[in-house]
């Protein structure tokens, strides 16, 4: 696909221009739309949270934290990972904090990748992921996620098979997967595992939707997959699990010789931040099951609801696994350009959503295919419902 070249910018960067997210966004901004595009809560973090934020801040916790981050998040992280996944860690060895799992992840690459190497992804894929690997001088193979007849996303082994060749370094995997909800199975991690393991590569998987995870389905962690424990670099945060987007708190737990090669990328790019915020968490994340269920509830609550409504309106919705995102298709409306309904839906109906073409290395394989949140209040999502409801039916057609 053919783009602008931007000036003074690097070759490995060029095509790569202002996120999508941030272009709807603005526009929900500009024309005072429901915003049920970019994945963030309209709503406060659990009072508990934060209070511990202010009293962190009042208690001094506002210098320089340890680059690893916070001894008493990292040992909280680890005995998460173990209460949840049964998956144990060394604190001081194996957790690393993050300015989010963004940083984790392009840390992560930054140590893993020489110029030339190669990450294996699915696709759709998450924008951030592309870039990231360029900024390390990789490339992008991608494995293709289809939908069967009853709209179950999944994968092909031969063309996992056929990505993963002799400078392959990572797959990098994300479930719950954004933007399609899938939720990768253990037998489904198994398959990927039994690849990882021949071929000798690390998988980096992104997990910060692991307490998003609807209609009874496990969330499993690769590190959990026999064989794997070793060879995975296990990338999460609190921004999704706590309400805190903002907040970019992040962690990555991993064997001892993959974390010192992630802690010696990270140490150059943040060092640290957060210090406060990372005081506040390491009691959150004790909070367990009685937390976690009841908000699992109520994403499946909001899920349904959004999922309900659009389906009202004749579109073909996906209901996703887990994460807070649900794929419609609008072509059977005659919408047959994704970017373009995005871009008319906040002036014309009130309502943002994200076109899912920019999650393709070929936009034409998401075209037509558009991503509504609902990681929003009941209040917001059925505002949204009824801006739709009075205004699709005027939208130009493609």
């Amino acid at each position: 696909m053919e783009h602008t070249r931007t000036p003074h910018l690097t070759a490995r960067l060029q095509g790569f221009g202002t996120t999508v997210f941030s272009e709807m966004s603005a526009l929900a901004a500009r024309h005072d739309a429901v915003n049920l595009g970019q994945g963030f809560p309209d709503f406060d973090p659990p009072q508990a949270l934060a209070e511990a934020a202010r009293q962190a801040i009042s208690d001094g916790h506002n210098q320089y934290a340890p680059g690893n981050g916070v001894p008493a998040l990292r040992r909280a992280v680890a005995d998460h990972a173990t209460m949840h996944q049964g998956v144990t860690y060394d604190p001081e060895t194996e957790v690393t904090i993050a300015t989010g799992a963004t940083e984790g992840v392009v840390a992560t690459l930054q140590a893993l990748l020489d110029v030339g190497d190669e990450v294996v992804v699915f696709a759709p894929v998450y924008d951030v992921y592309p870039a990231a690997v360029a900024m390390a001088g990789g490339s992008l193979r991608t494995v293709p996620l289809r939908q069967d007849p009853d709209g179950v996303w999944g994968f092909d082994d031969e063309d996992l098979a056929a990505a993963v060749g002799p400078r392959t370094r990572v797959i990098l995997l994300n479930t719950p997967h954004n933007p399609t909800g899938k939720v990768f199975s253990v037998e489904e991690l198994r398959r990927i595992a039994t690849v990882a393991i021949a071929a000798d590569v690390v998988v980096v998987t992104d997990e910060v939707y692991e307490h998003l995870v609807f209609d009874g389905l496990p969330h499993t962690t690769m590190a959990a997959v026999d064989g794997m424990r070793d060879r995975t670099v296990r990338v999460s945060s609190a921004g999704k699990t706590f309400s805190v987007t903002g907040w970019k708190v992040g962690w990555v737990c991993a064997a001892p010789p993959l974390t010192q090669a992630v802690r010696a990328a990270k140490q150059w790019i943040t060092f640290t931040s957060g210090t406060p915020l990372q005081h506040a968490l390491a009691p959150a994340l004790t909070w367990g099951e009685a937390f976690t269920t009841p908000l699992a509830a109520q994403y499946q609550a909001a899920r349904d609801l959004l999922c309900d409504g659009l389906s009202e309106l004749g579109l073909d919705v996906t209901r996703p696994q887990g994460s807070y995102f649900v794929t419609v298709d609008v072509r059977d409306l005659g919408f047959d350009d994704d970017v373009a309904f995005c871009r008319t839906l906040p002036q014309q109906v009130g309502v943002a959503a994200i076109p899912l073409s920019g999650f393709f290395t070929d936009p034409r394989d998401g075209r037509g295919l558009v991503r509504f949140a609902f990681c929003k209040s009941q209040a917001m999502i059925a505002e949204g419902i009824a801006r739709l409801a009075t205004g699709l039916p005027t939208l130009p057609r493609t």
